[in-house]
């Protein structure tokens, strides 16, 4: 992510401060500027942007129990921010544990929020398109009669995106990470993989890309719980890492988009934080693995010129976590096809495809 500053003192601050450590200004992300402000608090009960006294903003409504640390305009009579409004079914909140679930669960949704936003995606809510609209639901597990537990599960339909809350907890998912055998799970994975499958629904068959779409991806038209029972008795393809990001990626074309989307957005918001700490690899002798992020990734002319920067500084991450001794950070390989996917994406979300 950028870096910012503190609007009153100029202390270097992050997207996710509710506090300014040196001056004590409350923090907060205005979307609408898509930046942190410091704020002050007016007798109306309304808060008021310190370096623009006449923007008057609140709290989003999920500032409670420390939640989300986004604003909404104060005029008007929306409650909760451009992110938050878009949630349905919650963790109960009467508990510590819901709590803990929902803050982490959050700020995951507001990473992926601060790209669709960057973007100017389409974010329309159930209100505005009751049958299609974006909206998310975190579900709880299971306590079947037995006593054991049916766990909820994470996934996407007609816009409906569904996370397991229990995932906000680092041994469970960890669990499942390894009982699956995969390389990478987190949150904001999950997050990003489902809003692909919205976003494939909104930028690829609403608006007619469906023939681009089969020349990238595959025809889509394929039985897909045939595809998934597949993949999941008899594995993915031999040759599979050649085409595809992810085995998963590999069971159909949907979840090819999906996987690749998810991948777009964790290369582009990655190589925006390396560009805002002014990171550069230089490795001596090793020219081949020299890069620096000197373009904003949100505006890259293509995903080749991503891809370029990229390479070099996940090797460079990668190794960093080796001599940790912990696993890699980007445990995947882009290859010339995986590439032209992101190609793909990219000209999608900048309107060019």
């Amino acid at each position: 992510m950028r870096l910012y500053q503190c609007d009153h003192c100029g202390q270097s601050i992050h997207f996710d401060n509710r506090d300014c450590v040196n001056c004590g200004h409350r923090l907060a992300f205005v979307p609408q500027r898509l930046a942190m402000h410091a704020l002050s608090e007016c007798p109306d009960g309304t808060w008021r942007l310190v370096s623009d006294r006449w923007q008057a903003v609140r709290p989003c409504a999920n500032a409670v129990n420390d939640i989300c640390n986004w604003t909404v305009p104060a005029e008007g009579e929306e409650t909760f921010c451009l992110a938050c409004r878009h949630n349905r079914l919650l963790p109960d909140q009467s508990m510590e544990e819901g709590i803990l679930q929902l803050r982490r669960i959050s700020q995951a949704q507001r990473h992926l929020f601060y790209s669709l936003l960057r973007w100017n995606l389409p974010l329309t809510t159930r209100t505005e398109d009751p049958e299609h609209g974006l909206v998310f639901d975190y579900l709880v597990d299971e306590v079947l009669p037995d006593g054991s537990v049916k766990p909820a599960m994470t996934g996407h339909e007609s816009g409906v995106i569904a996370i397991r809350a229990a995932e906000a907890d680092d041994v469970t998912r960890e669990k499942v990470r390894v009982s699956m055998n995969e390389p990478y799970r987190t949150l904001l994975g999950h997050f990003r993989h489902e809003t692909g499958h919205y976003i494939w629904e909104k930028l690829v068959r609403d608006r007619d890309r469906l023939a681009p779409f089969r020349d990238a991806f595959g025809d889509e038209r394929q039985d897909y719980t045939e595809a998934l029972r597949r993949n999941y008795e008899a594995g993915p393809p031999a040759d599979w890492q050649e085409h595809f990001i992810s085995t998963y990626a590999s069971s159909h074309p949907w979840e090819d988009f999906a996987e690749c989307f998810a991948h777009y957005l964790h290369i582009v918001d990655t190589l925006e934080t390396a560009r805002a700490f002014g990171l550069v690899v230089e490795p001596h002798g090793h020219e081949d693995l020299a890069t620096e992020v000197a373009f904003d990734p949100y505006r890259a002319r293509s995903a080749a010129q991503l891809v370029d920067a990229w390479v070099p500084f996940s090797v460079a991450l990668n190794s960093i976590h080796r001599s940790l001794g912990v696993p890699d950070l980007y445990p995947f390989i882009l290859t010339p096809t995986v590439v032209a996917k992101l190609e793909f994406i990219h000209g999608l979300v900048q309107g060019r495809t």
